[in-house]
C-alpha cells in the first residue's frame, strides 16, 4: 500500500504522473491549452465548475485576486505524462489542486474522446524537495524535460516554463523569482538548466522515478 504523502505549508514537492497504460493524453495543442487553463483556473480555494461557467464568473470578479492553492513553479506537458514543482501555500493544498485539475481535465478529456473511466495512472506521484540545492536541480529537470525525453528543444517548446523562465514569453502561471531570483540574469538559468537537466534524469532513473 503506498503511503500517504502529507504535504506542508511552504515546501515544495516534485509532482508528476502519467497516462493509463502509457497511454497519450495531451492528443493536440486544445488539450495542452486546455490543461494550462485549468492549472490557472483551478489554482483557488473556492469550488469552481466547469471553465464555461467559470468565464461567466470572471466577469464580475475582475481585478478579484482570490487566495491560491499553491504556487506553480514549473511544469512541463509532454504527450503521455506531465510534471510540476508545486509549493504549498495552505492546508492540503496540493491535494486539493491536483483533485480538481484531474477530475477536470479527465471529464474534459473523456467528453471530447467519447471514452469513460480513469485518464491518469493511480493518484499523481510526488517527492519532497527538501534542500534549495534539489530544487534548483528538481527545476531544471521539470523546465527541460521535453528535451530529457527528445520530445523538443526545452526553450522552445511552448508547452513547459523553460520559455518563460528563459524570457522568450510572459504570463503570470508560474512564480519564478524563487528560482530566477538565484542567478545574475535568465541567461544564467537557462545555462544552468540546461547542464543540469541530464544528471538529474540519471537521478531519476537510479531511484526509479522517471516517466517514460
Amino acid at each position: 500500500m503506498m503511503r500517504k504523502i502529507i504535504f506542508v505549508n511552504e515546501e515544495c514537492h516534485h509532482i508528476f504522473n502519467r497516462g493509463v497504460d502509457k497511454r497519450e493524453v495531451f492528443l493536440d495543442a486544445e488539450d495542452k491549452a486546455r490543461f494550462l487553463k485549468s492549472m490557472q483556473e483551478f489554482n483557488r480555494l473556492d469550488a469552481i465548475g466547469s471553465l464555461y461557467e467559470e468565464s461567466f464568473r470572471e466577469k464580475n470578479n475582475l481585478g478579484v485576486q482570490l487566495p491560491r492553492l499553491v504556487e506553480i513553479i514549473c511544469y512541463c506537458l509532454n504527450p503521455n505524462h506531465y510534471h510540476f514543482v508545486l509549493k504549498q501555500l495552505t492546508d492540503k493544498g496540493i491535494e486539493k489542486f491536483m483533485q480538481k485539475l484531474s477530475t477536470g481535465y479527465t471529464n474534459y478529456f473523456n467528453k471530447k474522446y467519447i471514452r469513460s473511466g480513469a485518464l491518469f495512472q493511480g493518484r499523481y506521484k510526488s517527492s519532497h524537495i527538501d534542500s534549495n540545492e534539489y530544487l534548483l536541480l528538481v527545476s531544471a529537470y521539470v523546465n527541460c524535460n521535453s528535451e530529457v525525453h527528445k520530445i523538443a528543444e526545452a526553450d522552445n517548446y511552448e508547452w513547459c516554463s523553460f520559455p518563460e523562465y528563459a524570457g522568450k514569453i510572459k504570463h503570470d502561471l508560474c512564480d519564478k523569482e524563487i528560482i530566477l531570483g538565484q542567478f545574475d540574469s535568465p541567461e544564467g538559468y537557462f545555462d544552468f538548466a540546461k547542464a543540469n537537466a541530464l544528471e538529474m534524469k540519471n537521478k531519476k532513473e537510479a531511484e526509479k522515478m522517471l516517466l517514460e
